[in-house]
């Protein structure tokens, strides 16, 4: 089939304006999937969805005995950054109009690597939360006096609500192909050895 001149050049402007158009559709489309793909999941506490809790999380390190347990929801700023232990990130945010509003969250690097942390970098989590002002066991005393840890996902689905963590708007904790141990961890607390019966 042949075209015209005339033809030929009104298929062309058609095409050349509307190339921006699908341009930016296509854009939008991508952008929309990777925001998607960052969204924070529900953070679940007694078969609900739970908001943002700061204020309640503040109250339970300041009113609680040592061990308290509950699930918290927290948003904050990451304040201190504290030595890798065992292969968990520790570092401590932000969470309230204070300096003393801290706590400290524990993420296990079993569930995916994060980014070097950094102070003044924005972290949501949802998880364990435990008062933590005495050693307790094996464990000692968060230098914050609070933690929140198991921020990530539970391959078992059983025992631990899932949490997750979010660093700079990006998800951690649900790297469901790479999840569990990636090296084996020494015994916490080795079985005694039973001493061997002497010959006389």
């Amino acid at each position: 089939m042949e075209f015209t001149l005339l033809q030929k050049r009104w298929l062309n402007v058609r095409v050349v304006s509307f190339t921006p158009v699908f341009a930016l559709l296509f854009a939008f489309a991508n952008a929309t999937v990777s925001v998607a793909a960052d969204h924070a999941p529900e953070c679940i506490a007694y078969g609900r969805n739970i908001p943002v809790n700061n204020q309640q999380v503040l109250h339970w390190k300041r009113t609680t005995s040592n061990q308290f347990r509950e699930r918290a929801h927290i948003q904050g700023v990451v304040v201190d950054v504290f030595p890798d232990k065992n292969g968990h990130e520790h570092f401590e945010i932000n969470i309230g109009k204070h300096g003393e509003d801290v706590i400290e969250v524990i993420y296990n690097q079993d569930f995916g690597a994060v980014p070097n942390v950094r102070v003044g970098m924005e972290v949501e989590a949802c998880g364990d939360y435990i008062t933590s002002t005495a050693p307790s066991g094996p464990y000692p005393a968060s230098p914050s006096g609070a933690i929140i840890h198991w921020v990530h996902m539970n391959p078992k689905h059983r025992g631990h609500e899932a949490g997750f963590m979010m660093i700079d708007g990006t998800l951690y904790g649900w790297d469901i192909e790479n999840a569990g141990p990636k090296k084996p961890r020494p015994d916490r607390h080795p079985k005694p050895r039973k001493p061997k019966p002497r010959n006389h």
